[in-house]
C-alpha cells in the first residue's frame, strides 16, 4: 500500500510527465543515430542549453506570480548591442559596458513591473510594447546590421563567463555552472523561502496574499526586474561565446522560454512552478531541436514538434491534476 501510494503521489508530480518524455526522446534519437549520445554532441546539447536555460528560470518565477515577460528575446539581442557600443567606441571598458548593459536591463524590468502593477495594464500587452521598443531600439542604433566585435580572448571576464574546459572527452563551458548555480538559487527561493510562497500566493490568490500581508506588487516588479537581468546576462554570454553581437539576435526566444516553462509543469495561470520542470522543458525542447537535425529531419519542422509537444504535455498535465484533486 506505501509502495502504491508511493507511485502514485510521484506521477501526480507536474515533473513526472517531462522527466517521461526527456528519457523517451534521448532513447529514440539514440536508437536512430548512435552518435546522438556521442560527447561532441551533448557538450554541444549542453552549450546552447544554457542561455535560453537562464531566461526560463526566472519565467519560471514570474510565470508562477501569475504574469509573463515578452521582452526577454529583444533584451537577449539588446544588450550584447550596448555593451559592444560602449566598448569599440572607448567610452567604457568591457567589464563597465556589461555593468551598464545590466543596469539597462534591470530599469526595463523596473518599467515592465511599474505599468503591471500600477497602471493594471496586462503583463502580456505591457512586455509586448517594451519589446517593440527594445528591438526597433537595437536596430536603429546598429541601422540593422550586426554589431563589431572585438576578440574577447584573454579577458577575464570571457573567461568567467564563457571559458571552456574539458573533462575527458566533454567540452564544457563555464556558462553552464552560472546556469546550475542560478538554477539551485531559485529553486531554493522558489519552494523553501518565504519569498517562493509570496510568489506563489501572488499567482494563487492575490486579493487574499494582500489581505496576509504580503506586498504583491513588489513581489512582481522584483520579478520582472529578474526576468530582464537574466535575459541580459544570457544575450551577453552567447555573445562573448560566438563572438557576434547581432540587434536580431533572440527573436522568438520569449514564446520559447515560456514553453520550456509550460512543458515543465508551471501553471500558466499562476499560483505553481517548478524549476525541476523548467530545466526537464529546457532539456526536452533543445534536445529535440538538436535531435531532429541528427537524424535528417528538416530544421524547419522544429516548431511543429514544438506545439505537438505543447498540447500533448498540457494534455498530460490536465489528467494528472484530474486525477490528483479525485484522490485516485
Amino acid at each position: 500500500m506505501e509502495n502504491r501510494s508511493l507511485v502514485q503521489s510521484l506521477v501526480s508530480r507536474p515533473e513526472f510527465g517531462p522527466f517521461v518524455l526527456l528519457v523517451i526522446e534521448l532513447v529514440v534519437f539514440w536508437g536512430i543515430n548512435p552518435d546522438f549520445l556521442s560527447p561532441q554532441n551533448i557538450s554541444n546539447i549542453l552549450a546552447f542549453t544554457v542561455e535560453l536555460g537562464l531566461i526560463a528560470l526566472a519565467m519560471t518565477l514570474l510565470m508562477t506570480s501569475g504574469e509573463f515577460d515578452l521582452s526577454v528575446g529583444s533584451l537577449f539581442g539588446f544588450s550584447p548591442v550596448l555593451m559592444w557600443t560602449l566598448f569599440n567606441s572607448g567610452v567604457t571598458s568591457l567589464e563597465m559596458g556589461l555593468v551598464v548593459a545590466l543596469v539597462v536591463a534591470a530599469f526595463i524590468g523596473l518599467v515592465n513591473g511599474w505599468f503591471v502593477t500600477q497602471l493594471k495594464i496586462p503583463s502580456f500587452l505591457v512586455t509586448l510594447g517594451m519589446l517593440l521598443v527594445v528591438r526597433g531600439t537595437a536596430l536603429f542604433v546598429t541601422d540593422g546590421f550586426p554589431q563589431r566585435t572585438w576578440s574577447a580572448e584573454g579577458s577575464w571576464l570571457a573567461e568567467a563567463l564563457v571559458g571552456d574546459f574539458f573533462i575527458g572527452p566533454f567540452r564544457v563551458y563555464m556558462s553552464l555552472f552560472w546556469f546550475i548555480a542560478a538554477a539551485s538559487a531559485l529553486g531554493y527561493v522558489l519552494t523553501q523561502s518565504r519569498t517562493g510562497n509570496w510568489i506563489q500566493a501572488a499567482g494563487g490568490n492575490p486579493n487574499a496574499a494582500r489581505a496576509r500581508g504580503v506586498n504583491v506588487s513588489g513581489v512582481k516588479i522584483g520579478l520582472f526586474v529578474l526576468s530582464s537581468l537574466m535575459a541580459s546576462l544570457a544575450g551577453v554570454i552567447s555573445s562573448l561565446r560566438t563572438s557576434a553581437a547581432n540587434p536580431n539576435s533572440g527573436t522568438g526566444y520569449e514564446l520559447e522560454v515560456i514553453a520550456m516553462v509550460v512543458i515543465g509543469g508551471t501553471a500558466l495561470t499562476g499560483g505553481r512552478g517548478t524549476i525541476i520542470g523548467t530545466v526537464l522543458g529546457i532539456l526536452i525542447l533543445r534536445v529535440m531541436r538538436n535531435g531532429i537535425v541528427l537524424i535528417g529531419v528538416p530544421g524547419l519542422a522544429y516548431n511543429i514538434f514544438i506545439g505537438a509537444i505543447i498540447l500533448g504535455m498540457m494534455a498530460l498535465h490536465s489528467w494528472l491534476e484530474r486525477r490528483h484533486q479525485a484522490g485516485t
